[in-house]
Parts: C-alpha cells; sequence; structure tokens
C-alpha cells in the first residue's frame, strides 16, 4: 500500500511540475512590441536640429516692426475674456495657425501660404520678404505649440506628451514619462520616425555615452519611443495566475489521496 501511495504521489509530482512549467512558459514574441521590423532601418540620417513643418502642426506665429499698429493686422487676434483683442497681457490665449494637409495655412492679409516642408529659418524668411512689401523691417516670432513625442513601454508613466520645448533630447523626453522602470531594457531603445514621408526605425543604447553623438539623439515631431521590458519582466509577467490554485488543489488531491491509502 505504501508503495502505491509513493507511485500515486510521484506521479502527482510529475504532473505539478508539468503544469507549473507550461503555466509560465511563455515567450519574448508574447510580450514585446514591434518584433518583426517591418519598416526601414537608419542609423545615419540628414538631421536638422530645426524644426522642419508638416501637416497638423499648430503654429503661433507673431509679427511685429517699429509701427505696431502696421503689424497689426497681420497677427491674429487673441481670446481675452470671450473677447478678441491684440493683447498679450492677463488671461490671454493665444491663436495659432493649422498647416492644412496640402502644407498650408492661411495667413492674414498675405492669403494662403506654403510652410509644410520648410524649417522655422526658412519659414521665418518667406514670411519676412512677403512682409517687407507692408512693414518696415518685420520681424517674423514662429513657435510650433504641439511638439509631440510618444513614449510606450517600461517607463512609469507612458502616453502621449505635448511639450513646450521644440528641441529635446532622448533622456529629456523619457524624463516627462517618469524615467525608464527597473525591468526596461536600456540598451535596445526603439525609434520610430517619419523620414521624408516613411516611418523608419533605429535603436539606441542607454548604457553608452556615445548615445549622445547619435544622429537620433535629439527627437523631432510625432517620434515614438519604445522601451523593450527585460527578461526579468518577461518572466513575472508570463507567470499564470491560476498557477497557485492549481498548485493548492493537488496539494489537496496529495493529502486525500495520502489519506485514501491509509
Amino acid at each position: 500500500m505504501k508503495s502505491i501511495f509513493n507511485h500515486l504521489s510521484a506521479s502527482i509530482a510529475v504532473l505539478l511540475f508539468s503544469i507549473l512549467l507550461f503555466a509560465s512558459c511563455a515567450t519574448t514574441q508574447e510580450i514585446t512590441y514591434f518584433q518583426d521590423q517591418p519598416l526601414e532601418g537608419f542609423e545615419e540620417i540628414d538631421f536638422n536640429t530645426d524644426i522642419v513643418y508638416k501637416t497638423n502642426d499648430k503654429l503661433s506665429i507673431i509679427v511685429s516692426s517699429i509701427d505696431p499698429q502696421a503689424a497689426r493686422p497681420f497677427n491674429l487676434p487673441t481670446t481675452y475674456e470671450g473677447q478678441s483683442e491684440i493683447i498679450t497681457q492677463g488671461s490671454t490665449k493665444m491663436q495659432t495657425y493649422l498647416v492644412d494637409q496640402n502644407g498650408f495655412i492661411e495667413f492674414p492679409v498675405l492669403g494662403q501660404i506654403k510652410l509644410g516642408g520648410l524649417s522655422r529659418t526658412e519659414a521665418t524668411e518667406l514670411l519676412k520678404t512677403m512682409l517687407k512689401e507692408y512693414l518696415k523691417d518685420p520681424i517674423v516670432n514662429i513657435r510650433l505649440i504641439n511638439f509631440t513625442v510618444t513614449i510606450l513601454g517600461e517607463v512609469r508613466n507612458p502616453g502621449t506628451f505635448i511639450l513646450e520645448d521644440e528641441k529635446i533630447s532622448l533622456p529629456e523626453a523619457l524624463g516627462h514619462a517618469g524615467d525608464l522602470t527597473i525591468q526596461g531594457k536600456r540598451d535596445n531603445i526603439l525609434l520610430i520616425r517619419e523620414n521624408n514621408g516613411k516611418k523608419k526605425y533605429a535603436v539606441l543604447d542607454l548604457t553608452s555615452i556615445d548615445v549622445i553623438n547619435n544622429p537620433n539623439y535629439y527627437l523631432t515631431q510625432d517620434d515614438v519611443i519604445y522601451v523593450a521590458p527585460n527578461k526579468a519582466k518577461i518572466r513575472s509577467s508570463t507567470y499564470n495566475q491560476n498557477t497557485a490554485v492549481v498548485v493548492s488543489a493537488l496539494a489537496v488531491l496529495v493529502s486525500l489521496t495520502a489519506i485514501i491509502v491509509k
């Protein structure tokens, strides 16, 4: 009888081990994003830290000159307590220009102007040239209002962030997301960027000081950053939450078997 019990116990132990093994057996393919690399990679690109405007960018454009009254028609009114006023003090809300699907904005007096595809420097010079017909020594200040990056994966606060800065590095962007969690892979940060109308990717290594010399160290509008989980995170996330129930049930089964055999 004792040998029968021992045999049953051994069989149950093997069954228990098998259940635990398969319950916790999952692969990186089930956890990690962007694995099949459908995009074309890039290492070196013609990267210019000057912003290049594109569709759906929101721009604040302020025109000034020696004669403030002469410059007034070339500025959008700001909203102040429900009224349209040309003021920049108090509780004001600056209206913005939206770059349309064809790259144009609708500018006061001057009409449609194509800024899509232009850098800030190029757009500023274009507007100055057009304004010189109306103003003496015009000053043009352009600012991108909706500089946006999306940060996913193993960071404390993933999400899409609209930033005030127009030039931001990868570590600074990660700081807005609360930094990487302890489970994030620091040597394999995936960057997805639209370059010349195509989505491309690059991988950056934050464990190396050389990352600051990477041409993609500074981000551009609408970049997507993904921090992959490390092996420890993958192992912990593959643990089947029902395993504890299975173990308890099998333990009860072993106890009952022992009682019956006795």
